[in-house]
Order: C-alpha cells, then sequence, then structure tokens
C-alpha cells in the first residue's frame, strides 16, 4: 500500500486543520520544504501536498513554497491538490515537476472536462473526493454540494479510464486522530474503478493494518505523523511488508 505523508500550505506555512476548518489550523513548521526533506528523508518516495489557500480562491497561492518542495523531492513522486481548476493550470503545475495533481472542486461541476483532462494528460490525475456525510464537498471544503460521492466517481468512469486514481477524504474525521471512515471508504472502493487513496483520520497502526486488510491502493498521513502518534519509518516498513 502506498503510504502518502501529507503537507497541508496555508500562508506558505505547512499547517493541519480540523475538519476543513480554516479556523481550526495549527502551524506545523514555516518551512514546508524542510518537512517535505525530512519526510523523504525518513524513507518516503510519495508526498501529498495541498494549497489550502488555493483551494478557497481557485487559483494556486503558494507557488513558491511549492517550488521548494519540487527542488527537495528531487524527482520524488509529489501531488498536489487545492485550486486546479483549469487547463491552463494543470499544464503550468506540471511543467513545474509535479507528477500527479488531485482535482476536485472542477471535476464535480463538469465531470465530462476532467475525463477530457485526464485523457489529455494520462497518468497525472487524480479525482478529489472529499465528503461531508457522504456528500461531495467543495471550494476548500466551504461548500457542500447535494452530489454522492459514488455518484461523482461512476460519473467520471462514465467517460474515462484514465483517472489514476481517487482521493478520498472523510472531512469529519480530517485532522481529528479517531481513524478514517471505513464504511464510507468501502461504498467509494466498491463504487470506484479506480485505485482509492484513504485521508482522513488515519492515526495508528491498526488503521494502516485495516486498510492494507481492506486492499486500499493507498493513505494519507497528516497529523499523526507532525505529532508523533506514528513514526513514519515504522509504517513503511508495514506497508511494505
Amino acid at each position: 500500500m502506498e503510504i502518502w505523508p501529507a503537507i497541508d500550505l496555508l500562508g506558505g506555512n505547512c499547517v493541519r486543520l480540523q475538519q476543513g476548518d480554516y479556523q481550526r489550523d495549527t502551524i506545523f513548521s514555516n518551512h514546508p520544504a524542510e518537512i517535505a526533506d525530512r519526510w523523504f528523508s525518513q524513507g518516503a518516495g510519495l508526498l501529498h501536498c495541498v494549497d489550502l489557500d488555493g483551494a478557497k480562491t481557485g487559483s494556486i497561492v503558494n507557488e513558491q513554497a511549492i517550488r521548494d518542495i519540487i527542488r527537495v523531492a528531487s524527482g520524488r513522486v509529489v501531488q498536489l491538490g487545492g485550486g486546479v481548476r483549469t487547463e491552463a493550470t494543470i499544464g503550468r503545475l506540471l511543467d513545474l515537476g509535479l507528477s500527479r495533481l488531485v482535482i476536485g472542486t472542477a471535476a464535480l461541476k463538469d465531470p465530462a472536462w476532467f475525463a477530457k483532462m485526464c485523457q489529455r494528460f494520462p497518468g497525472h490525475l487524480v479525482l478529489g473526493l472529499d465528503a461531508l456525510e457522504g456528500m461531495v464537498a467543495t471550494e476548500g471544503w466551504l461548500e457542500t454540494s447535494k452530489t454522492a460521492a459514488s455518484d461523482l466517481v461512476l460519473r467520471v468512469a462514465e467517460h474515462t479510464d484514465a483517472c489514476v486514481a481517487v482521493v478520498y477524504t472523510d472531512i469529519a474525521k480530517d485532522g481529528m486522530m479517531a481513524g478514517p471512515n471505513f464504511k464510507s471508504l468501502a461504498e467509494i472502493q466498491k463504487a470506484s474503478p479506480f485505485p482509492v487513496i484513504c485521508s482522513g483520520g488515519v492515526t495508528t497502526l491498526d488503521d494502516v493494518k485495516q486498510l492494507i486488510a481492506s486492499n486500499t491502493a493507498g493513505a494519507i498521513i497528516g497529523r499523526s505523523l507532525y505529532e508523533g502518534q506514528m513514526d513514519l519509518v515504522e509504517v513503511l516498513r508495514l506497508a511494505k511488508a
């Protein structure tokens, strides 16, 4: 199973939110690239980043921090979400050296457009499914749609098989250190023809073991690493074994 340490960017800093609430942020570092280097030095080959400012505004805000992270990555896989909503932005970010881009709001508004982008940029685009009580949330989690997360996966699948993966985040679990929503995750895995990466609430090695047992493609891990609840080296060893 893939392990993706997470770096969330807000105002140029590395932060973690609780349940997607921008008023409940904890700053862990003023130098995100140093955090990226820490995770890579501990054996990570993958990194998941989110431009939280971009998720709200609809355009990339933390570009300098992103550039610094890409430099530190030295060719390792860096995945970015937040504010990726146009073809021009996709092209520019991939040209910077990002490996994969997570698209949520724009995919919900126009699944056919997202599918078209998946065909145009094969191997690079991921569907971002951020859900609150099963419904897709958008605009940096500030708005909740009337579309069920599983329905959006099926709509995308009707148009393309070139979506690399689905990042599924249960907002109620995000940053709460209380474990993932395994029931909702299972429903998404059943509906999705694409590999599903779990995000939100992955807190203990038992959580990781349960994700492995359920054949989840990957896990994005944030606060539990920052607060020392889990050791990345141990997590990577478990996932590899």
